[in-house]
């Protein structure tokens, strides 16, 4: 494929994140902090201490390790309040390296998986938020040790993914430990028992919003003694006994939000939510099938100042039932909201729950990319994840960048998308949206938008306004970051618009093409998600001319070679052949074909590819083969580096695969016959069978290029005497009269005519064939060539009607003889290049007793004399003799 869409990050991917260690910090200091003549380090402490505070962690490091002043104040406090380390690899070395400058730390986002020692290591004890990725690792000692570390804790976020290792156990030690907790979301914890709510109860008298999402079991009991709380969510927990949980959570006194979507609730307990709650403004029932299958839309209607989100309600307007004015009159009540100058506290954490949960409950429904919701996302799913992208909440915009980059999807493997969900992203003005996120100086906005904007790519039109409003010189500059997730992200996106030609020249003049061989030479080969975005981007570079050139330049070929030579990622191997393919499927007209050849170890990592268990990766293979063969030196190069016999194996294992890797086998043992000696070794190592089955497709790509194989072949007596005893001939016959292909139809005939111009004996031994229980034969040479040759004959004089063509000859008119020349010309053959031996041979068989071969050959050279600049009166003169052969 040309370009592959991507989700979520998977969590194997954290064994390849960078780490994260300070050391340069260390490292000294330069003599000099002046650059072009300005002193940077007379800037007011304060402008320095701004741009410090816009640059990532890494960013932050390189520039205070520059000289003394920034090395001061890029230690203070104030820079240090918060990291986010989840692209990194967060171990207890890293950890030990940043401790200096943590001791201010509140905030920390993580990839969880084994990292509590290294949390512990940190030693920031004036910690105040925690929010980590990847959870099924973190254990209760984990968690608790955590949790006994930080007492100042006041948010624990710990999700999307399960909390598998989790228990109620460690949920009383973080009551125990850390009294000021006022945020605790968790997903995925198996069972959160009433020993544990009642200690959270007991011991953190300001917990307002609690969210214990997807768990089996929930003690909906004891959840009711959470007096503080604001703010609970229960969606996706399964097994809650409805009717309790009615009673009980009822008398919540400050129960505000109540989420409960992705559950079984029903019609009964959503009213007597509405109804009985006193102080309830807000529920979530996103996604309730029982619900939704029991109620009526038209009976649920939002009242003034509660909101019920529901499939089956308008979301916007019912936000918009919180506010006293005319809020109901604006299109995205949450732009209104966030522009209002007087605000009330009390409403803004409602709206602010409103986004955290409606981001969750979008990305949730996206991950799910169910075909029923088309109408929701339409309607007004798509509006709202563009007002979430707007959000003051950074986590809420990474979540809804994400959701977008997901719902769109309908195939990740085929690389499809929903094009009417992509285009309702566009016509809200959504790619600006994104761009701007991607502009963003936090990281995990910048991977989350650039993932968005290249799975929206795929759409042209978006790849058009993407374009057109500046995406490619962004993600031409996110593919240089020193984030892997950002760069993988970025290479994404330049792969998915790299598919439109319009779009090829802007990636190149907006430095994309360097910023992409510099990824490939910059990242290990272990980064295989970067690498196959990364060169999938560059193998569609490649196929425009100009480009290829600029690839090659940029040291492209060598990086590819040695993806081909090193990396074990089936993917990128695919792509990296895909790349050589297209970077030599230039000809003559550059270089490249000749260059890739001469890098060391390219030809032979090649013919080893084609021995890969993966169809995709065996397929580029051979097609970059295929291409490189057109260059003489490789050509002899790839048959000593074992090609061959690689191909020969190929072929033969291709007959039950994909039409494109038949073709490319075909077409590579097509390329590599043009030599006498690859012929005859082709012939020798069995590749005629495999190549007659080919023959037989009824694909024309197929049977074109088998037929061309074939007709080298059988140029040399040996390979068309084996053509004859493998029952050879009658899939030629029936190409040369049948194929709607006319370069199938002329090699086919060109095939046969060598098989049958007298070189061979009137009667040959043929091998045994099903049909005779393994004994030969000895068929009559004569009977089959004289057949062989009237389909040849028929093919030839079905280029010209002879009425015409003798009125034509015998008035020598010019402009007569131009026509019939042109009629009888197949474009295509002007590619094909006839050797000096071909050439003389078709000239001895101008003087041949059979009127067929003459015509043939004179046909033959016609089309031969479309691959230089002839004139019209070579074409004349041919024509001539045609008519000179085949009638006197």
């Amino acid at each position: 494929m040309s370009r592959r869409v991507r989700q979520k990050c998977s969590n194997s991917e954290e064994k390849d994140q960078t780490n994260v260690s300070l050391e340069t910090l260390d490292s000294g200091c330069l003599n000099s902090a002046t650059a072009f003549g300005v002193d940077w380090t007379t800037l007011p402490d304060d402008t320095v201490i701004q741009l410090f505070s816009i640059l990532n962690y890494r960013d932050r490091a390189s520039l205070a390790s520059t000289c003394r002043v920034f090395r001061l104040l890029g230690f203070l406090p104030c820079l240090w309040e918060s990291l986010d380390l989840r692209s990194h690899k967060f171990d207890t070395a890293s950890a030990i390296s940043l401790s200096s400058r943590c001791k201010n730390l509140r905030r920390l986002k993580f990839h969880a998986a084994g990292c509590a020692d290294a949390i512990v290591s940190l030693q920031a004890r004036a910690l105040r938020e925690i929010s980590g990725d990847f959870c099924r690792d973190i254990s209760d000692a984990a968690l608790s040790v955590i949790a006994a570390r930080h007492e100042k804790l006041e948010s624990i976020h710990l999700g999307p993914d399960a909390c598998e290792r989790i228990s109620s156990d460690a949920i009383k030690a973080l009551a125990n430990c850390c009294p000021r907790l006022s945020r605790l979301w968790m997903s995925g914890v198996r069972e959160v028992n009433g020993d544990a709510i009642n200690a959270l109860a007991k011991h953190c008298s300001q917990l307002k919003d609690v969210g214990f999402m997807e768990s089996d079991k929930i003690d909906e009991a004891a959840l009711g003694n959470l007096s503080s709380v604001k703010f609970l969510s229960v969606a996706g927990t399964r097994n809650l006994k409805w009717g309790s949980v009615v009673q009980v959570w009822g008398r919540l006194p400050n129960l505000v939000g109540l989420d409960v979507s992705r559950t079984d609730v029903n019609l009964s307990a959503v009213t007597r939510f509405l109804s009985s709650f006193p102080n309830l403004k807000v529920l979530f029932t996103l996604n309730c099938p029982v619900f939704e299958g029991e109620v009526d839309g038209n009976t649920m209607t939002n009242q003034k100042g509660r909101i019920l989100f529901s499939f089956l309600c308008d979301m916007l307007k019912g936000v918009a039932s919180l506010f006293t004015d005319n809020s109901e009159n604006v299109n995205d009540v949450f732009q209104y909201w966030r522009r209002l100058k007087n605000r009330d506290k009390n409403l803004d954490e409602i709206v602010f729950w409103i986004e955290w949960v409606l981001s969750h409950s979008l990305l949730r429904i996206a991950e799910n990319n169910q075909k029923e919701f088309d109408d929701f996302w339409l309607m007004q799913g798509a509006a709202l994840l563009l007002s979430l992208l707007q959000s003051s909440q950074e986590e809420v915009q990474e979540r809804a960048a994400t959701a977008v980059a997901t719902f769109v999807v309908i195939d990740d493997e085929n690389a499809t998308v929903d094009c009417l969900r992509a285009e309702a992203i566009l016509r809200g003005d959504g790619i600006c949206l994104l761009l701007n996120l991607a502009r963003s100086c936090q990281e995990g906005l910048q991977s989350e938008a650039a993932k968005a904007i290249a799975n929206l790519s795929i759409d042209s039109k978006v790849a058009k306004a993407v374009a057109k409003n500046g995406g490619i010189n962004i993600l031409a500059d996110l593919a240089k970051s020193m984030n892997r997730l950002v760069a993988e992200e970025a290479a994404g996106g330049l792969w998915n618009l790299s598919v439109g030609d319009e779009h090829k020249c802007a990636i190149a003049e907006a430095g994309g093409i360097k910023a992409l061989v510099d990824l490939i030479l910059k990242w290990p080969s272990s980064t295989d998600g970067l690498l196959e975005r990364a060169t999938g981007a560059l193998a569609n570079l490649g196929a425009d001319e100009k480009c290829s050139m600029e690839v090659a330049a940029a040291g492209g070929v060598h990086a590819l070679v040695m993806l081909a030579q090193t990396c074990n990622s089936e993917g990128v191997q695919e792509q990296a052949a895909r790349a050589l393919a297209n970077l030599a499927a230039h000809g003559d007209s550059n270089s490249n074909n000749a260059a890739i050849g001469q890098e060391a170890g390219a030809l032979e990592a090649l013919v080893q590819l084609t021995y890969s268990q993966n169809e995709g990766v065996r397929q580029e293979a051979a097609g970059a083969l295929w291409n490189l063969s057109f260059d003489d030196k490789n050509r002899e190069a790839i048959s000593a580096a074992g090609g061959v016999e690689a191909l020969v194996a190929l072929a033969q294992s291709s007959l039950s695969a994909s039409q494109g890797l038949q073709e490319r086998a075909a077409g590579a043992l097509w390329g590599l016959s043009v030599s006498e000696t690859n012929s005859i070794a082709i012939g020798r190592q069995g590749g005629i069978a495999p190549l007659i089955a080919l023959a037989c497709s009824d694909i024309e790509d197929v049977h074109e290029t088998a037929a061309g194989a074939l007709w080298n072949l059988a140029f040399y007596r040996d390979n068309a005497l084996c053509i004859i005893q493998d029952d050879g001939v009658q899939p030629l016959i029936h190409l040369c009269s049948s194929s709607t292909s006319k370069m199938a139809r002329f090699m086919a005939a060109l095939a046969l005519v060598y098989m049958f111009d007298g070189r061979i004996d009137a009667a040959v031994p043929v091998g045994p064939s099903p049909s005779s229980q393994g004994c030969s034969k000895t068929p009559n040479v004569d009977g089959v060539g004289r057949m062989a040759l009237k389909h040849v004959d028929e093919f030839v004089i079905s280029f010209y009607d002879p009425q015409t063509f003798y009125v034509a000859a015998a008035s020598l008119a010019p402009t007569a003889l131009a026509q019939i020349a042109e009629a009888i010309r197949i474009p295509e053959a002007g590619h094909l290049r006839c050797s000096g031996a071909e050439i003389d041979r078709f000239v001895r068989m101008l003087r041949d007793p059979s009127s067929t071969l003459r015509s043939c050959s004179a046909f033959a050279l016609l089309q031969a004399s479309t691959c230089s600049p002839s004139s019209v009166y070579y074409k004349c003169v041919y024509i001539c003799l045609i008519f000179i052969l085949k009638f006197n």
